[in-house]
């Protein structure tokens, strides 16, 4: 879904998901930790408001996107111990979809 449907579900949404509709939009693969990772630092080095994010991989399992299971792609994410690696919270005002859409995830 794109970052706008994803708004239209609720204005807080999880990096995990916004992640998904930013690379859905960009037509890239999501299941990329260390792009996941460059992308929590971008908006970070944004300034972003976010806050960590208990997500719970059980609670997303079964939730396949572009015929990937999230669930695994969290579990990769928990065995890291940085912060890029966690899930925030994270408001999808303009502002920030401008900041998120500002993410290269070639680099």
């Amino acid at each position: 879904m794109a970052l706008e449907q994803l708004r239209n579900k609720a204005f807080f949404q999880n990096t995990i998901d916004v992640w998904i509709a930013y690379c859905e939009e960009k037509n890239v693969d999501w299941y990329d930790v260390d792009a996941y990772r460059r992308f929590i630092r971008h908006l970070n080095a944004k300034g972003l408001k976010m806050q960590k994010f208990p997500l719970c991989i059980k609670e997303s399992g079964g939730m396949y996107e572009r015929g990937r299971d999230k669930a695994q792609f969290l579990e990769e994410l928990s065995k890291l111990s940085s912060d890029d690696a966690a899930a925030y919270t994270v408001k999808l005002s303009g502002d920030v979809l401008s900041a998120i859409r500002s993410f290269s995830a070639s680099n």
